[in-house]
């Protein structure tokens, strides 16, 4: 089997193409992420998912999926239940905080269970952002709340809860997307605020997961930190904040390439995020001029980068020996009485 490069890529509908077949199979694709125009029924989301992987001749490629729950949720009804938001388990969490935590730990097995058997593997969650009154809801209901403290314990739970059933977790969006008052799709967000005040309130959860396997960069500007660029394409906030101050050494990806808080065209940015030293770049939106330019800048994994894309797939556990109709009534309770 050839080599990997360290990119992540989407698809455009709900079979690939002769064209990003063979796309794939040249470039080769560490993961492949799914959105919502990839989603039809359940034997189609099957037999994409094993496409991805056939087309790179990697059974074991990850295929990711952001699968929150409330408006981020790519599979919906009647494929999968309506999951509630981050805020609705961080407020059963605020009246009781070991109910608060159970419930993010049951809907993110229960996410396992409907993904794990679509052959899913890979869920952009938890959200670990710390909201501020006032901020953008790009993030908004997603996060857990405003307690830096309480949404690391319930991200703790959010993980634990997909890595018992045989998923992984990524945190996004890291060092911290909260305090963004502007949506980082259409523009750059500033978060203008005192280094100390950062470590006090948005980087606390991510502190206190730096053991993950994965994390997403924030498309956000720390002038603290770095005055010019965001942390996506920044070398010293990978650099001083990501890998130092916070600890990660886990894989970290960027936020999508695609997104407009980045500059310039899309080869420009992705050779901005490899400059910065992050180990992956993450292209969702499956239009193939794009997908081209990614993969012209994307090196071939190696070194650090390697060595965290190969403990992510040590990190891969069997799924535990839950009940799944149990779990959902006792979910189903929690939110009846929420």
């Amino acid at each position: 089997m050839s080599e990997s490069k360290a990119f992540i890529s989407g698809c455009k509908g709900l079979v690939l193409t002769d064209e990003e077949k063979a796309f794939f199979a040249g470039e080769r694709p560490w993961g492949f992420i799914l959105f919502g125009r990839n989603i039809g029924e359940t034997a189609q989301i099957t037999d994409l998912v094993a496409s991805l992987r056939d087309s790179i001749d990697d059974p074991d490629a990850p295929v990711l999926i952001d699968q929150e729950g409330g408006r981020v949720q790519r599979i919906r009804p009647p494929l999968v239940a309506s999951y509630p938001t981050g805020a609705a388990i961080g407020e059963i969490y605020r009246r009781d905080p070991a109910q608060g935590l159970r419930a993010a730990w049951l809907m993110s097995r229960l996410h396992a269970f409907d993904l794990l058997r679509l052959g899913i593997t890979v869920d952009c969650l938890p959200v670990l952002d710390v909201p501020v009154e006032g901020s953008h809801d790009v993030i908004g209901n997603r996060a857990y709340g405003y307690d830096p403290q309480a949404v690391a314990a319930i991200g703790k739970a959010a993980a634990d809860g997909l890595k018992a059933g045989g998923m992984l977790p990524i945190m996004k969006h890291m060092p911290g997307h909260g305090r963004a008052f502007a949506d980082s799709h259409h523009n750059l967000p500033i978060v203008d605020v005192s280094l100390d005040a950062l470590k006090a309130s948005d980087f606390v959860p991510f502190v206190a997961m730096k053991d993950e396997a994965m994390a997403m960069s924030a498309h956000v500007v720390y002038p603290a930190i770095d005055p010019v660029s965001p942390a996506t394409t920044s070398e010293k906030v990978v650099r001083e904040i990501i890998r130092g101050y916070i600890g990660f050494d886990g894989l970290l990806m960027s936020d999508d390439v695609s997104m407009n808080a980045l500059q310039g065209d899309i080869e420009t940015r992705a050779r901005g995020i490899v400059a910065a030293g992050l180990d992956m770049i993450l292209h969702c939106h499956g239009i193939m001029e794009e997908m081209l330019a990614v993969a012209r800048v994307a090196p071939v994994m190696g070194g650090d980068g390697l060595r965290r894309a190969e403990a992510v797939r040590a990190a891969f556990a069997p799924a535990d020996a839950s009940d799944e109709a149990a779990l959902r009534e006792e979910f189903s309770g929690m939110l009846a009485i929420s």
